[in-house]
């Protein structure tokens, strides 16, 4: 018995500086983002400039939009970029063409967006079946009130930094932003992409006809652009107020360190 206290004793010592140095964890090793989080991000954000590039250039074969079925330069666009064009079909009001960089582009937007798409399913099924929505996006009933969603807009507006409990989580405009773009932005520019495909449209025309048309589908896919190019530039200005190396530090390594207050 007496020679078994001291083996005794120093396993509770043991114990105890294992509770010690485990409560003694700097804050900077806490878990902030899953890895298939991190690399559906960084996936997306390439695949989303590489269709900006593209995209941009595919639009100066035809800086003008329309709406319904046909469009052409004989029909009064309801948007006219005034850009220079890189066909000289194009009335554009310049004196010279740009280089025509349609083949390129085409390609690179076609790859590009199904990259986007792949890596969009694989982080919806893993928002659905690991929990990530209902833990990290789906607000909470006591969340979606009138006083917190005006609150949380006033802080924002103010560039206010988060607290400590945001260090861990979204705040409730960021969640209803963050399902906004995942479930409505995201599938409606698939979709307008889909209907200005006449092989898709060929075989799903309803995808088109649903739509107006396929110079409607071509505006609504440009009218969604300019949502996500705004929300990515809100995301990245709101990244600086938070705190522009832990919120990065958070979406590379996954661990990040609450403000001090």
């Amino acid at each position: 018995m007496n020679a078994n206290l001291p083996i005794a004793d120093r396993g509770a010592r043991q114990l105890s500086s294992s509770a010690k140095l485990s409560s003694a964890v700097p804050a900077a090793h806490r878990k902030r983002h899953s890895a298939l989080v991190r690399v559906t991000h960084w996936t997306t954000t390439v695949a989303f400039f590489a269709l900006l590039v593209s995209g941009g250039e595919i639009v100066l074969s035809h800086p003008r939009f329309y709406w319904c079925e046909t469009g052409n330069v004989n029909m009064r666009p309801w948007l006219n970029l005034h850009l220079p064009s890189s066909r000289d079909t194009i009335p554009t009001g310049y004196g010279y063409v740009l280089p025509d960089q349609n083949g390129w582009s085409r390609y690179l937007h076609f790859q590009a967006a199904w990259l986007a798409v792949g890596t969009g399913l694989l982080y919806v099924l893993f928002g659905f079946f690991a929990g990530h929505f209902r833990r990290n996006l789906f607000p909470a009933a006591s969340d979606r009130s009138i006083k917190e969603l005006g609150g949380s807009l006033v802080r924002h507006l103010r560039f206010e930094r988060p607290g400590k409990e945001e260090a861990w989580s979204y705040n409730v405009l960021q969640r209803l932003t963050y399902l906004l773009v995942i479930f409505v932005l995201f599938p409606l520019m698939i979709w307008t992409g889909l209907a200005m495909s006449f092989g898709f449209t060929s075989e799903f025309p309803l995808a088109v006809r649903l739509l107006g048309g396929q110079q409607t589908a071509r505006s609504l896919h440009f009218l969604v652009t300019i949502f996500l190019v705004l929300f990515l530039l809100i995301h990245v200005l709101m990244v600086f107020v938070a705190g522009f190396r832990n919120r990065m530090r958070a979406m590379i390594t996954g661990r990040a360190t609450p403000p001090t207050e």
